[in-house]
């Protein structure tokens, strides 16, 4: 059986997941592009975080799993970066139409 705290954090995961979809959907089209830029500066916090867990000082596991989000946490800021400069890329004049 689950313990209360885990029953709770739970609970926060799927409500936070729910809300989450819920903003995420009513975003118009022409805000995405800041909206990516702003969650790419979040999970750049997300790495430092997970840096701090991968040198602590407790157990291997610990620090794997650290280490595995250090990882993860990269390629979503730098995924999320690719992303944002694609969609920037979109707004530029293409050189070749003027000619």
């Amino acid at each position: 059986m689950l313990e209360a705290p885990a029953v709770a954090a739970l609970t926060i995961l799927i409500l936070a997941l729910f809300v989450g979809v819920e903003v995420i959907s009513k975003v118009p089209p022409l805000l995405h592009t800041p909206l990516m830029s702003g969650s790419n500066a979040i999970s750049g916090i997300t790495v430092v975080g997970a840096i701090l867990a991968a040198g602590s000082e407790h157990d291997a596991v610990a620090q794997w799993l650290g280490f595995a989000a250090v990882v993860f946490a990269t390629v979503n800021v730098v995924g999320g970066f690719l992303v944002t400069n694609r969609m920037l890329a979109m707004f530029k004049k293409n050189p070749k139409s003027d000619a």
